[in-house]
C-alpha cells in the first residue's frame, strides 16, 4: 500500500524550515520563535505608522495633479449611447493624456448621485497650454465646483 502525502500549506512550510535552519546553527526552537513573532511585530507596527503618515499625504497630492500640455485634443469619437439604466448615469468617452500622446477613453455608465449632475471631462485652453478638467458631480449643475462656488445649490445664477 502506497503512503498517502499530506499536504502542508506554505507557512507551515516555511515555518518548519526557519525552525529546522536555526536547530542546524545551534539556536534553540523557542527562539527562533520569538524572534519570528518579534520581527513580524515590528513590521506591522512600522506599517501602521508610515500608513497613517502616508494616506493624507497621497490623498492631497493627488488633488492637486492636473493634466497641462501644449497640443490640443484631437475631436471626439462617436459614440453609440446604450439605452437608459435605472439610477445611472451615461458618462461620455474623452480624450486622456497618457505618457506622451492622447489617449480614448470610453463612455461608462456610474451609479447615479440623488440632487447631482455630472459635469463632463472637458479640454480647455489657456493661454499656450491646454488643461484637462477631469469629470465631477455638481450639485447645481452650473460648472463651478462647488468647493469654489460663492452661491451652492442656486441653479439660477446672478
Amino acid at each position: 500500500k502506497p503512503l498517502r502525502k499530506h499536504r502542508v500549506s506554505k507557512h507551515v512550510t516555511a515555518s518548519r524550515t526557519i525552525t529546522a535552519m536555526a536547530l542546524w546553527y545551534g539556536i534553540p526552537r523557542r527562539a527562533t520563535i520569538m524572534s519570528m513573532r518579534k520581527t513580524l511585530g515590528s513590521i506591522l507596527l512600522a506599517a501602521g505608522t508610515l500608513g497613517a503618515f502616508a494616506l493624507p499625504v497621497t490623498s492631497e497630492a493627488s488633488a492637486l495633479v492636473g493634466v497641462s500640455i501644449r497640443v490640443g485634443p484631437p475631436p471626439l469619437r462617436y459614440e453609440v449611447v446604450p439605452l437608459p439604466r435605472r439610477g445611472y448615469v451615461w458618462v461620455p468617452g474623452y480624450w486622456d493624456w497618457r505618457g506622451h500622446k492622447h489617449f480614448w477613453v470610453g463612455g461608462i455608465w456610474v451609479r447615479e448621485r440623488r440632487g447631482y449632475r455630472y459635469q463632463p471631462h472637458r479640454w480647455e485652453q489657456r493661454g499656450d497650454g491646454w488643461y484637462l478638467n477631469r469629470g465631477r458631480w455638481d450639485r447645481d449643475g452650473d460648472g463651478i465646483r462647488n468647493r469654489d462656488d460663492r452661491h451652492p445649490n442656486n441653479p439660477y445664477r446672478p
